[in-house]
């Protein structure tokens, strides 16, 4: 009788610390663009890839790809996908382009975008920077689309549609985590849409 009590509580313990855990993790999360040098360890990539492969979709119907970069040569091309908004993906240490299918599911770039987040959260966790860069309905010129531009660096076929870079490296500096009692809770409606008064 004893140990189901104590296993109880412990379980509650630990319930309470992982809720914790959690919202501080989205609290100290914040867009990283500036990297040290230091590469990320097989382990820490292999988390970041394991979360982004966790990730739910609609109707289990895994309608994402990723494609994830290391080479520095490569990350300076991807880098040019979006002008003067992407140049931090050249100093990180890996990028993970992350494209739908369309075919697979209409929900794909919703599926992308959670991916996306996991493998974010994931990375903070680890103590590593992210940063989203949006590619779907960007342009990398007046005639190319940053989506087109990644599809041809990177071979990747149609009907892909890439949605996203996210790129990681170890953080130069840890940035002022988010301010809770900032929330904009006037953001949130209960029962039915209301403005205020």
């Amino acid at each position: 009788m004893l140990i189901i009590v104590v296993n109880f509580h412990v379980c509650k313990l630990i319930r309470l610390l992982m809720k914790e855990n959690f919202q501080q993790l989205q609290i100290k999360r914040r867009s990283i663009r500036k990297y040290t040098p230091e590469l990320l360890t097989s382990d820490e990539t292999k988390l970041i890839l394991e979360a982004a492969l966790l990730s739910p979709t609609s109707k289990n119907k895994h309608s994402w790809d990723f494609i994830a970069i290391e080479d520095k040569d490569t990350l300076k091309a991807l880098s040019l996908c979006k002008p003067h908004s992407a140049a931090f993906i050249a100093d990180a240490a890996m990028a993970v382009v992350i494209a739908g299918n369309p075919l697979i599911s209409n929900a794909c770039v919703e599926d992308a975008s959670i991916a996306a987040i996991n493998m974010q959260m994931q990375a903070e966790e680890l103590g590593i920077g992210s940063c989203w860069v949006q590619v779907r309905n960007r342009n990398y010129s007046e005639t190319i689309t940053s989506g087109e531009y990644i599809n041809d660096l990177l071979n990747i076929p149609m009907p892909l549609e890439v949605v996203c870079v996210i790129s990681f490296g170890k953080k130069e500096k840890e940035r002022t985590p988010a301010d809770i009692k900032n929330l904009k809770w006037e953001k949130v409606h209960i029962g039915k849409y209301e403005l205020e008064p």
